[in-house]
């Protein structure tokens, strides 16, 4: 069971005055967009989960670490959302918007048009595998992608050896439909990629 609202401020509003323009809470998450306030949040989870996440991710630019880069960043992410470019959304536990980031989740590349697809992203704190919390969170994600957002095609890759993510997305119903080698330069060299994705069951008209 999820809830979602929006709330909207004008356009003059800068990133850091900008209120939650997306939020989905689940049975036992909230997962909101954050503000450049959030930055110590941020850092504090890639911090703490920099050796789980090494293996899956892109090399990180020397200063990703550090506060100044994530006060940028999130701002560039509500400029993002507001333009309908990407939505970047984070896992907190429910109602604890100012509390320990358990996850993220990012509804990337979107295209309107005769495609009306995306591509998605997520990772989860090493403490927070195995809980069911990242099916949660996709749920009410891909909920909202096909509901609010009217997208027609959502699409998501993992490594091959990456057993997890691709029982996560069998299990919420995407479907492999092809495989790249050498695709993304992840972890220092460049590695193969699965590519998967889920059509929304209800008719969208572009």
């Amino acid at each position: 069971m999820t809830s979602a609202t929006a709330a909207r401020t004008g356009a003059s509003a800068s990133a850091s005055d900008r209120v939650s323009t997306v939020r989905l809470d689940t049975e036992r998450l909230s997962i909101v967009q954050l503000g450049p306030e959030a930055a110590a949040q941020v850092v504090a989870y890639y911090r703490s989960n920099a050796h789980h996440l090494a293996p899956w991710e892109p090399r990180r630019p020397e200063d990703f670490f550090t506060h100044d880069y994530w006060r940028a960043s999130l701002a560039r992410q509500l400029d993002d959302a507001t333009a309908g470019r990407a939505l970047r959304l984070w896992l907190v536990a429910r109602g604890d918007d100012h509390g320990p980031v358990l996850g993220n989740v990012g509804v990337t590349s979107i295209e309107r048009g005769p495609l009306l697809a995306c591509r998605l992203g997520y990772s989860l704190a090493e403490a927070r595998q195995g809980q069911g919390l990242m099916y949660e969170a996709l749920q009410a994600v891909i909920a909202h992608v096909f509901g609010a957002m009217a997208l027609h095609r959502i699409e998501a890759g993992h490594l091959p050896e990456n057993t997890r993510s691709a029982r996560l997305l069998r299990r919420l119903g995407f479907q492999p439909f092809g495989y790249s080698r050498d695709y993304l330069h992840i972890a220092g060299s460049w590695r193969d990629h699965v590519h998967n994705a889920l059509t929304n069951p209800a008719p969208v008209t572009p």
